[in-house]
C-alpha cells in the first residue's frame, strides 16, 4: 500500500471515521471531556470568557478542519469512505460482523481515493 494511502486510511478513515463513530455509539466525546477539563482547570487560573467561549466553538472548528483535510486528500471518493467508517463504528454495538464488513469497504474506498492510478484503472475517470 502506498505511503499516501496508508496515512489517509490510518489519520481519516480510522481516526475521524471509525473511531469517531464508536465514540459517538458508546455516548461518550473525548474531545468534549478533555476541553471541559482544559477549560475548567485553565478558568481558575486565567478567568476571561472569551477564552472559554474558544474553547466551545473549537470542537467545531476542529472537525470542520478534519472534514477538509478528509476532502482534499480524497475528494469525493474520500468523504464517502471517512462517513461509511464513521457507520462502522456506530454499527459496532449492533453487529461486530455489520461494522467489520463495513470497515474494510471504508478502508478499500479510502485506498481507491488516495490511488489515483488504480482508481483511473478500474473507473476510467
Amino acid at each position: 500500500m502506498a505511503k499516501k494511502s496508508r496515512a489517509y486510511i490510518w489519520q481519516f478513515v480510522i481516526g475521524l471515521g471509525f473511531i469517531s463513530g464508536v465514540w459517538t455509539a458508546i455516548g461518550i466525546d473525548p474531545e468534549a471531556v478533555i476541553l471541559n477539563v482544559v477549560g475548567d482547570i485553565i478558568g481558575t487560573v486565567y478567568s476571561d470568557p472569551g477564552f472559554r467561549s474558544l474553547l466551545i466553538i473549537l470542537p467545531t472548528v476542529l472537525l470542520v478542519i478534519s472534514v477538509i483535510g478528509a476532502y482534499r486528500r480524497g475528494r469525493g471518493l474520500g468523504l464517502i469512505s471517512v462517513i461509511v467508517a464513521y457507520i462502522s463504528g456506530l454499527a459496532i454495538l449492533v453487529s461486530i460482523m455489520t461494522s467489520a464488513i463495513l470497515l474494510v469497504v471504508a478502508v478499500i474506498t479510502g485506498y481507491l481515493a488516495t490511488n489515483r492510478r488504480m482508481r483511473k484503472k478500474l473507473t476510467g475517470i
